[in-house]
This record gives C-alpha cells, structure tokens and sequence, in this order.
C-alpha cells in the first residue's frame, strides 16, 4: 500500500467517525465550532510560564473524546506526523531563555524550559480540540454552520471543494503510482527523469476529475449555500454545553484552578 493509498484511507477514517452517533456527534456543528474556537483562542492565550493553568486545560479534549466514544489515542495516530512538528516549535527555548524561575531538589529549571513545554503543549491541546471538532463533524455540515455566522460563501466553497478535490488528487495519484510501478517492477518510487511527465499527467487528469465533480455538483443545485445538507438543528442542550464549556474555560484562564485546589489541602 502506498502513501496516496494510506491517505485515502485516512480521510474515509475521518469521514466514518464525523458519520458516529454519539452525545457529542448530537451536538449542532455550529455549537461545537464556536467551542473549539474558544478553546483554542484560551488555551493559546495562556502565559508564557503558567504552565500548572495550562494542564488543567487538557481536560476539556479529554472529556470532549469521551463523550464522543473515540478513544484519544486515535486522535495521536491519525495526527502522528503534525504533533512532532508542533512539538519542535520551542526547542530553541532554553538557550535563550536561561534564567531560573524555580528549583526541583538541587536542579535548578530554567524558564526556557518552562516556556519549551507550554508551548508544546499548548500546540498538543489546540491540535486535540481541532480533531475533535473534525471527527464528530461532517465536512458539509461544519462549512453550513459557517454560512449560518455569515462566513462568506467563497471561503465555504473553497474549504468544501479543497476536501473533495484532495481525494480526487490522491485518487489519482494512487492509480498513476500503481501503473507505473507495474510498467517498471523491482523500481522504487518514481525516477526523477519521469517526474516531470508524471506531474504534467497527474494535472491534467485531475483537472478533468475535479470538473466532472464540479458540474455535478452544479447540476444537483450546489450555489455556494448548503440547503441540501441538512445538518443539526442547535437545540438548547447544544447551546447549553457550549455555554458551560466557554465559561469553564474561560474561568480556568484567570483562575489557576490547580494552584487553588493545592492551597485548599495544603
């Protein structure tokens, strides 16, 4: 199975988990939107060094999967290539941030290192609630609860056709792979001196796909406007979760919850 193939099937993955029926999938796409992007917008706002605040925000994700019934390991798997990368973003912390901000025992911990893994970790965290949202959310549904907050049908329809033309991409990708290792067998990969003639093809034949997808899609009545995707209706207890998971987050942003709970005991 080959890298197209595999992403292929990663994206009916996701498809097969948006379509699950669960307490969370019941939930309005919009209300789950604005979730998220409260979410993120808190979670990225935390400070530099306040890092104990910051754990705590991991509950939310957490919760959030298993109201879905998805365990958080999927969520890892399917994101095994982006969290390395938003990991590496604070590595450099430490050498320029070398100051001792407190002491564990005889070592002493700089707040380089301190700021290192809030970063990191603030990345991991807003990367769980973005999956979240994509796997208990189908790709139609998420763009018209974004027409329905006046998100302009540009952007809508460009998020929605990049979704279905990449699978159009990969589709090719793998039959064009596929014929070409069967027209040179024993041969890995592609050599260089038919990259060019491969991509040219890869284009061309994408294009007539993505148009015969196209003209479908505008043939059946598609203008921009997702009245054919019925969607869920945001009922009161959709709202009402949105209402309790902002406020909650938004009170773990001023109040170091966990700081206040140790004070409590000791």
């Amino acid at each position: 199975m080959d890298n197209a193939q595999r992403a292929m099937l990663d994206l009916r993955a996701m498809d097969e988990l948006a379509s699950m029926d669960s307490p969370y999938h019941r939930l309005s796409p919009l209300s789950k939107f604005l979730m998220t992007v409260v979410y993120i917008f808190i979670t990225a706002s935390f400070h530099k060094y306040d890092l104990t605040g910051l754990l705590f925000m991991v509950i939310f994700p957490l919760i959030g999967y298993q109201f879905a019934f998805i365990p958080v390991g999927t969520c890892f798997s399917k994101l095994r290539n982006v969290i390395p990368l938003v990991a590496a973003v604070g590595l450099l912390n430490p050498f320029f941030d070398r100051a001792p901000l407190f002491r564990i025992g005889s070592v002493n911990v700089s707040g380089g290192v301190v700021s290192m893994i809030t970063l990191m970790l603030k990345g991991v965290f807003c990367l769980m609630a973005s999956f979240l949202l994509m796997a208990t959310t189908q790709i139609d549904d998420l763009c018209r609860a974004l027409r329905k907050i006046h998100c302009p049908k540009m952007i809508t329809s460009l998020i929605l056709l990049t979704f279905r033309y990449t699978s159009v991409l990969l589709d090719q990708v793998s039959e064009m792979t596929q014929a070409y290792s069967l027209r040179a067998p024993g041969q890995k990969g592609i050599h260089i001196s038919a990259w060019g003639t491969f991509l040219g093809q890869l284009l061309l034949r994408t294009m007539d796909r993505a148009e015969d997808l196209y003209e479908a899609m505008m043939l059946r009545g598609f203008s921009g406007e997702f009245h054919y995707a019925a969607g869920r209706q945001s009922s009161r207890l959709s709202w009402l979760a949105a209402l309790i998971t902002c406020g909650a987050v938004i009170t773990a942003r001023y109040i170091n919850i966990p700081a206040f709970i140790t004070s409590l005991f000791f």
